[in-house]
């Protein structure tokens, strides 16, 4: 009679403040044992020897855009994309879908369509907008993972930016509510005279796109939800950050004991304006790729521990919207399609910067779930946690081609971008669920949901 499931053998396994080789025994999706040789049966054996083992990767920001945008990106396409990454645990935002998760009735929608077919674990982001405060309590008892904001414009009408009054209500009530609220922080005054300027001029490039959200834009957004997190004891987390100046407002925050964490995008660690300018729409996002000195400023500050975790900000769209004839910037839709590449992004940094590849595994797994409420089950390798694992390659490469690149639309700033590791098989509570360069769809992922800040099961 098999004692486990499954014994990995063999493989350099990182741990938090280390890599030590070690086998590991997983038994009903959990870590049971972990030994450096382990006895007993199993009904199957991996053998990882060469390999590492990181705990699956929580991306905590990612737009599937469904019910209602699913030619956009769906559950189905999302999660094998994520699981061809090395990604155990996404959370979804709110914002793309029809309807927006801004009450009960949709957020429950949204979960029961994600629970019928993501193939790994997700947890669904909730909605602050103009005129919801009173439906954030049902949001926060059926178990979003938290709340988000726009401090400049969306760019869908069915998610409005928050205005100052709604921000300040909100946080009140959130703070309440023991949840976090995470924040697009771009001023939305600055952003839209800016390109009114622009437009006056008739000045449409990557550079003059650029130009219309600049550094002050976020910092200021950034400086201005501080205050008002000061006001309202409200804990912040602030998404996509592309600036030096705004991780000092932040990072001062932090000084004064504020409750607030920061996380940045891959893509602007590894691109910069440059790469805005040679590729166009498929690189424009929002906050824009900064000037080759801010991106050095960043990867300076992640390597400085002033950054909490990473996250892609994977934000696709059908391939007319980022057609790469446009010649006018501001009507390409503002967003990077790449959440299959942010484990390896950090990877690549890590070698080229001596970063320890435990820390990698701090910003991808430990800090998202500790954040969030899910260290309970997620975010190390450890007995008793679940079996979510990425199995990465540093001897192979992995080029990005649209035959390997699983999201729905194959368009994407890593395309033709090779990188120095490859992710060899995912495990999502114990089941494979990428291997061989394919996605299994075999295992049934779980709405992970967190009432009063403790992670609940369906």
């Amino acid at each position: 009679m098999s004692v486990y499931d499954l014994i990995i053998r063999n493989g350099n396994v990182v741990f938090p403040g280390e890599v030590k080789k070690a086998d590991l025994a997983i038994r009903d999706g959990v870590i049971v044992k972990i030994d450096d040789r382990l006895e007993g049966n199993a009904v199957q054996e991996y053998e990882a020897d060469g390999q590492h083992i990181f705990p699956g990767m929580i991306d905590v920001h990612v737009h599937f855009s469904e019910p209602g945008r699913v030619h956009w990106e769906g559950f189905e396409t999302g999660s094998q994309m994520m699981a061809a990454g090395g990604c155990t645990t996404y959370f979804d935002m709110p914002l793309n879908g029809i309807p927006s998760t801004i009450d009960r009735e949709a957020l429950l929608e949204k979960g029961k369509i994600g629970e019928g077919k993501s193939i790994i674990d997700f947890g669904l982001w909730g909605g602050l907008v103009p005129g919801n405060v009173d439906e954030l309590e049902a949001l926060a008892k059926s178990g979003v993972i938290g709340f988000k904001a726009f401090l400049s414009a969306t760019g869908n009408e069915e998610f409005e930016r928050a205005d100052d009054f709604t921000l300040l209500h909100g946080m009140k009530k959130i703070a309440e509510l023991g949840k976090v609220l995470a924040l697009h922080a771009e001023s939305d005054p600055i952003t839209q005279w800016l390109k009114q300027e622009k437009e006056k001029e008739g000045l449409f490039s990557a550079d003059d796109y650029a130009a219309t959200r600049p550094v002050q834009a976020e910092a200021e957004a950034v400086e201005r939800a501080i205050a008002y997190a000061e006001l309202t004891g409200c804990p912040l987390h602030f998404v996509h950050i592309s600036s030096g100046l705004a991780i000092e407002k932040i990072e001062a925050a932090k000084q004064r004991g504020l409750d607030v964490t920061v996380e940045t995008c891959p893509h602007y660690l590894l691109f910069n304006q440059g790469d805005l300018v040679k590729k166009g729409a498929v690189a424009k996002c929002a906050p824009p790729l900064r000037a080759s000195e801010e991106q050095q400023k960043l990867i300076e500050c992640l390597m400085e521990g002033k950054f909490d975790m990473i996250s892609s900000d994977h934000s696709p769209c059908p391939y007319e919207m980022k057609d790469p004839e446009v010649h006018n910037l501001f009507e390409a839709w503002g967003g990077i399609s790449g959440g299959q590449f942010s484990l390896m992004s950090m990877i690549e940094l890590a070698g080229s910067y001596g970063i320890p590849l435990y820390k990698v595994a701090e910003w991808t797994a430990s800090g998202p779930a500790e954040r969030f409420g899910l260290s309970s089950r997620k975010g190390r390798i450890m007995e008793g946690l679940d079996a979510d694992l990425a199995i990465v390659s540093l001897d192979g490469i992995h080029e990005a081609s649209e035959t390997n690149f699983f999201a729905k639309h194959k368009q994407s700033i890593y395309l033709d971008h090779t990188f120095p590791c490859q992710i060899t098989a995912t495990l999502s509570r114990g089941k494979m669920v990428y291997r061989n360069g394919e996605p299994i769809v075999s295992g049934q992922g779980e709405w992970v949901k967190v009432t009063d800040s403790i992670e609940v099961k369906n």
